[in-house]
C-alpha cells in the first residue's frame, strides 16, 4: 500500500503575514522580476509599495478560496453585497460613493452581486470538470514551504498540495483558448517550476505539478494541464541560472536594466 509523506514541514498562515516576510526570502514572482530585469526586482525588493487591489486581482483571489477551500471559508474573508439606494430600491454600483463608503465599514473585502455571481459561476465549472475534481479531492490548500534553495532562502505559496498528485496550481482566465500562449507569457512553467523545487528540499522527492485554468467568463469553460517533466527541467534550469546571477548581483551590488548595450534590430 502506498503511504504518502509526511507534510508536518508545510506552514500555514495568511497571506498578509506571507507576503510580510518577502523581504527575507527569495519567491517566484521575485525571481520573475529578477530575470526580466535586476532593477526591477532590486527596486521592488528595497522600496516595496502597497498596491491597491484592482477588481480582477479580488474575484481571482475570491474565486481560489471559494474553489479551494470552500463556503464557509469565503463567509469569513469576504462580504458580498452593499446598500440599497432608497429611491431606486435597487443596490448602489461598486463604483458609487455611498457603496464605497459602505464597504470602508465591512473591515473585510467586499465583492459586488455582480462579481460574486462570477465567483460562483467559476467555481461551479470547476466542480463540474472530472480531472480537477480528481485533483481538489484530497490535498490541503494554501500552504507556505520555505528551504533553502541555490543557497538562497526560499518560500512558496502552494495553492493546493497533495504528495501523490502533487501541486496544483489555479488559474483564472479571460479566454481558455489562449490559456497556454498566455501560461507562456506569464512564465507559469518557471513559477511552478521553483515550487516544484523548493518543495523538493522540504520533501524529499519531485512531485507532479498540474494547473487548473477557468475563465472568468461565459461560458466560464475549466481545463486541466499536467505540465511535462521535460518543461519543469527546462524551466527550473532556467532559474538556477537566474539565481546564479542574482549571487553575482548581489556580490557586487550591481543591478542592471539588461538594455545598457545597443541591440541590433535585424527582424521583421
Amino acid at each position: 500500500m502506498h503511504q504518502s509523506p509526511s507534510m508536518s514541514f508545510l506552514i500555514h498562515e495568511s497571506a498578509e503575514e506571507y507576503h510580510a516576510k518577502a523581504k527575507h526570502y527569495l519567491s517566484s514572482h521575485q525571481l520573475a522580476d529578477f530575470r526580466k530585469c535586476p532593477q526591477l526586482y532590486y527596486r521592488k525588493k528595497t522600496q516595496p509599495r502597497t498596491q491597491e487591489e484592482s477588481p480582477a486581482y479580488l474575484v481571482g483571489r475570491a474565486a481560489h478560496v471559494l474553489i479551494l477551500e470552500g463556503l464557509e471559508r469565503f463567509r469569513e474573508d469576504f462580504a458580498v453585497g452593499g446598500p440599497i439606494n432608497a429611491r431606486t430600491g435597487q443596490p448602489f454600483g461598486a463604483t458609487t460613493k455611498a457603496w464605497g463608503e459602505w464597504a470602508a465599514t465591512v473591515g473585510k473585502p467586499v465583492l459586488s452581486d455582480s462579481q460574486f455571481e462570477m465567483v460562483e459561476r467559476m467555481n461551479e465549472s470547476v466542480a463540474m470538470h472530472e480531472s480537477a475534481v480528481d485533483l481538489l479531492q484530497y490535498g490541503i490548500a494554501e500552504s507556505v514551504v520555505r528551504a533553502e534553495y541555490c543557497g538562497l532562502p526560499c518560500q512558496i505559496r502552494i495553492d493546493w498540495l497533495e504528495p501523490v498528485q502533487g501541486i496544483v496550481d489555479l488559474k483564472t482566465c479571460d479566454d481558455l483558448t489562449w490559456f497556454e500562449a498566455d501560461s507562456r507569457r506569464y512564465g507559469y512553467a518557471h513559477q511552478l517550476a521553483f515550487y516544484r523545487a523548493v518543495l523538493s528540499k522540504a520533501l524529499g522527492i519531485y512531485v507532479p505539478v498540474h494547473l487548473i485554468a477557468v475563465e472568468k467568463k461565459e461560458p466560464y469553460r475549466c481545463g486541466v494541464w499536467q505540465l511535462s517533466s521535460e518543461v519543469l527541467n527546462l524551466a527550473q534550469k532556467e532559474n538556477e541560472q537566474a539565481i546564479d546571477r542574482l549571487h553575482a548581483c548581489i556580490a557586487n551590488d550591481s543591478w542592471p536594466t539588461g538594455y545598457e548595450e545597443p541591440r541590433v534590430f535585424d527582424f521583421i
